[in-house]
């Protein structure tokens, strides 16, 4: 049975960078190295990305990454901190590697992790990146009534109320708001969420543990 290769396109800061990893991944049977391409059609499964830092130029190749592809990104980076790993997140990281731990060993089995819809981190940062998101919530979400979920403390309210199967009028009665100020926050939560209906919305909330 042939062994089903992962595609990958190697985007490196340095032209070293790019030719000793592209060479190392090159050996490897569980890859083929492809070019990187915008219009690349099927895109790559993988881009490995190397940086010395997440600097904005790092940023910026990582969110053209993500407008133009449907590959998933893995940073191979020499310096990385709590805040540094939220923002490369935001551009659509799934996997990190530190350059001293990127073996061709290493960084195969991350590919692999990653190609197949999983994520990776060092194991000294998941603790880290945790608390920083506690802090976030704490400190900078909760004081003004959000969450991480993209839902405020008033929507999840309503939505917990729908749940339990109280109608509009009622809601608005519970909550002292009126009706249109109900039916406005369930429009704004089913409309920025990309939701169907009033059910869809509560089966969300429900899968993130608010209601």
């Amino acid at each position: 049975m042939a062994l089903s290769r992962t595609t990958v396109a190697l985007r490196a800061q340095d032209p070293i960078s790019q030719a000793g990893v592209t060479s190392q991944l090159r050996l490897r049977p569980e890859v083929t190295v492809t070019e990187w391409s915008e219009a690349a059609d099927p895109a790559p499964d993988v881009v490995v990305l190397v940086v010395d830092t997440i600097d904005e130029d790092a940023l910026r190749m990582l969110r053209n990454i993500r407008r133009t592809s449907t590959s998933r990104p893995v940073l191979v980076t020499t310096d990385i901190d709590e805040q540094k790993l939220v923002d490369a997140a935001e551009c659509g990281v799934v996997g990190v590697i530190r350059r001293a731990e990127a073996t061709p060993d290493h960084l195969v089995q991350v590919i692999d992790t990653v190609a197949k819809g999983a994520g990776h981190l060092p194991s000294d940062l998941v603790g880290r990146l945790l608390e920083e998101i506690g802090r976030l919530q704490g400190q900078v979400l909760g004081p003004r009534g959000l969450h991480l979920t993209g839902l405020a403390a008033r929507e999840v309210d309503v939505l917990r109320l729908v749940a339990e199967g109280y109608d509009t009028a009622d809601i608005a009665a519970k909550l002292s708001f009126s009706e249109r100020t109900i039916k406005n926050v369930l429009h704004a939560v089913i409309t920025r969420l990309h939701l169907r209906n009033r059910s869809h919305a509560v089966a969300y909330a429900m899968r993130q543990g608010l209601i």
